[in-house]
């Protein structure tokens, strides 16, 4: 292959993750690093499995032999998760299909690329808290210390909220619209994307008392609403220190004789807080919009299903017809039986 060809495999694909994904896509900062990760990790592939010098790839090693070489390879050899891989892939034909677009000659390569099936994935149920453990995992931060309060002040966002632990740790005091006529905070999503999510009165009155406590005289600013002081500089808290948090919280509740899941992570309140609406019966599409999903099959892809109360509840409501049933009727069955 021409040096020709190898820089303009470089340079596009640095195109596409510095420039492409950053300035006109304005995805996250955490999408491109993983879009990074896995075309390095394919570029690896080539250069220690396939022996190709890196200095010397090209367009011409993305063809569906190798890729699905690859994608058997991180499957049997790596065994990688489904995810992971199909992730992968992702990374690769989305740099095929900006690519294809600069040069036409390289349709085929990604048309042949989506052409590879992706590797199944298992539904695993989902996480949540049921009513009595999230009750008592909201309850664990006492109020005798200032990081206590701010911790559960922490828990009751996330909850009321659903906000991804990224978005909550963004959250800054002038993000709070609290004497709007409906209470309101505005979070920066996946895709630089903002939404508006309504506050619960509880909420609000506990923010209030929150920024009270934290902020002083509360006024609209650009300091993040959850913090901590190191070397008398206000800083943005870390997603560890989300997460250490709520184990630490779920471990003083077993401790205590309550139960609680096995492994506990902040996104499980996120989860929570969607299962409730859903079992209260608020449409996937209000659910969808408090979540911040592009798409209703994500929503739906985790929440659409009946969980085995929602499902006893429904059956309950069951109650046997009297009298001929409906599917019994002569009219019923002419009509069914036509097309």
């Amino acid at each position: 292959m021409s040096k020709k060809e190898t820089a303009q495999f470089w340079a596009t694909a640095a195109e596409y993750l510095d420039h492409h994904l950053k300035e006109i896509r304005q995805v996250s900062g955490h999408t491109i690093d993983s879009y990074r990760e896995s075309l390095n990790s394919y570029i690896d592939y080539l250069e220690t499995i396939e022996h190709i010098n890196r200095k010397e790839i090209t367009f011409h090693d993305f063809d569906k032999n190798k890729l699905k070489k690859y994608q058997t390879w991180m499957i049997t050899i790596r065994k990688l998760a489904p995810k992971t891989c199909n992730l992968r892939m992702t990374a690769i034909r989305a740099l095929l299909e900006y690519a294809a677009q600069e040069y036409l000659w390289l349709m085929p390569l990604y048309t042949d690329a989506g052409s590879i099936s992706s590797v199944k994935t298992e539904n695993h149920p989902i996480e949540y808290f049921e009513p009595d453990e999230l009750k008592a995992l909201l309850a664990a931060p006492s109020s005798e210390t200032k990081t206590d309060r701010r911790n559960r002040m922490i828990l009751i966002f996330l909850y009321d909220t659903a906000a991804r632990v990224g978005e909550a740790k963004q959250v800054k005091l002038s993000d709070l619209h609290m004497e709007a006529n409906i209470p309101y905070v505005t979070l920066l999503g996946k895709g630089r994307k903002y939404r508006n999510i309504p506050l619960m009165e509880k909420t609000v009155c506990h923010l209030k008392q929150y920024i009270f406590d934290f902020h002083g005289s509360g006024q609209k600013t650009e300091v993040p609403l959850f913090y901590a002081r190191i070397h008398g500089q206000t800083n943005e808290l870390s997603s560890d220190t989300f997460e250490k948090m709520i184990k630490k919280y779920a471990d003083q509740c077993r401790a205590n004789g309550l139960t609680m899941p096995q492994k506990v992570h902040c996104h499980m309140l996120r989860k929570t807080r969607a299962m409730d609406l859903y079992r209260e019966g608020v449409p996937l599409t209000h659910i969808q919009q408090l979540l911040g999903h592009e798409n209703i099959s994500t929503t739906s892809g985790f929440y659409a299903f009946a969980t085995l109360d929602v499902l006893a509840g429904a059956l309950d409501k069951v109650k046997p017809d009297e009298g001929e049933k409906s599917w019994d009727d002569p009219e019923t069955l002419d009509r069914l039986y036509r097309l």
